[in-house]
């Protein structure tokens, strides 16, 4: 008769468990991160938000060969001028922000690039929270290295919302302008990026106080933008 073999510590049995949960979470995200470089997301846990909300989800997604350039240079002008520089974190930008935060005066947003955001957008949730911004961290790195500049600019645009219940920039052009993104002029391009922060408050059409003074502003930085060559590694 064969005698039992005792059965291992309940905490090794644990440990064992975690790292067999980190294993299969590194490797399914590591896969999706690679499926993700040649197909459209598909959906995100924002738009299922607004689903259940009862908002819909207006997406069209258009490569960004076809999308207007001026919209491209219009996002890294308001949102990350330095994203063709950085490795998916700017850590002058993190600096900047923490040292206005911590005067009390306005508050600026947290130095997020656009790779960091295009992470939150499609891979996690919205909000804040440490556990969260090392997802977030984790998703950046993997993204830059997998996808690289082009494929990330070109999520963003397809991902972000341009209003409640609208994704990706094309939508929002239809949505605003009633023309797909290939068409979209300076100013246009400016009044979306604009949007973007706080889409559910803030519209691209008539857009006014606040907004419309971040979109003329935005406007004037795209011809920044295209000559100093900071939207280079998109050509």
């Amino acid at each position: 008769m064969k005698s039992e073999r005792p059965r291992k510590p309940l905490w090794r049995r644990l440990l064992f468990l975690l790292l067999k949960l980190v294993l299969i979470f590194l490797l399914g995200s590591l896969l999706w991160v690679v499926a993700l470089r040649f197909i459209p997301p598909p959906i995100t846990l924002t738009m299922v938000g607004d689903i259940v909300a009862g908002h819909g989800v207006t997406k069209r997604w258009m490569p960004l060969s076809r999308i207007d350039p001026s919209m491209a240079r219009a996002a890294i002008g308001a949102e990350d001028s330095r994203f063709c520089q950085h490795g998916g974190f700017d850590y002058k930008a993190i600096a900047a922000a923490a040292v206005r935060n911590a005067t009390g005066t306005k508050r600026i947003r947290g130095g997020s690039t656009i790779s960091q955001q295009t992470a939150k957008n499609v891979f996690l949730w919205q909000g804040g929270g440490y556990f969260r911004k090392a997802l977030e961290a984790y998703f950046t790195v993997l993204i830059e290295n997998i996808w690289g500049k082009r494929r990330i600019m070109e999520v963003y645009l397809n991902v972000a919302e341009t209003g409640i219940g609208t994704y990706g920039v094309n939508a929002g052009a239809m949505r605003y302008f009633k023309h797909d993104a290939s068409r979209l002029t300076a100013r246009e391009a400016a009044q979306i990026a604009a949007v973007l922060p706080l889409p559910k408050k803030r519209a691209a059409i008539d857009p006014r106080g606040f907004t419309r003074r971040y979109g003329n502003s935005i406007s004037k930085r795209i011809s920044v933008v295209r000559g100093d060559g900071l939207d280079a590694c998109l050509r």
